[in-house]
């Protein structure tokens, strides 16, 4: 899929696979000076990017495993949702889990970009549902141990 993406500063940097099989594409840091996110803190991380997604797409940003599990550092939202026909800079709300302060390097690839396609659902309201085994069993319902 080609996907048309703008560099906002020419220092940016596209995205770019780790590997020829990666699902994620890594996004960096654009930024002047390291900096450091203190303990429990979010910083929101610009990119210099903007991206063309195409229609029934949606971008996704993630973590990236390495620097959630040893460092702590994650979006603050989890899951960042891209929608197709936004054009602003693409940017990661990174979020410090650890109780020591991280510093994010300039260029540092910070989390993983990823589109998908979607379905966009027509909701329709009723006044009942289909009876299903599981009916209204929530967390825990569909089994233990």
């Amino acid at each position: 899929m080609d996907v048309r993406i703008k560099k906002l500063d020419p220092r940016a940097k596209i995205p770019t696979y780790g590997s020829a099989d990666a699902a994620g594409a890594d996004l960096y840091a654009l930024l002047d000076e390291p900096l450091t996110i203190a303990p429990h803190g979010t910083f929101l991380v610009p990119t210099g990017l903007s991206v063309e997604i195409p229609a029934g797409n949606m971008g996704l940003i993630f973590a990236r495993s390495s620097l959630g599990t040893k460092r702590g550092l994650a979006p603050a939202n989890k899951v960042g949702v891209i929608d197709a026909d936004y054009r602003g800079q693409i940017m990661v709300s990174l979020h410090n889990h650890s109780d020591h302060p991280q510093t994010v390097e300039p260029f540092e690839r910070i989390a993983q970009f990823v589109i998908v396609p979607f379905i966009r659902a027509a909701f329709q309201e009723t006044d009942a549902l289909s009876d299903t085994d599981r009916g209204e069993g929530g967390f825990g319902s569909t089994g233990t141990k």
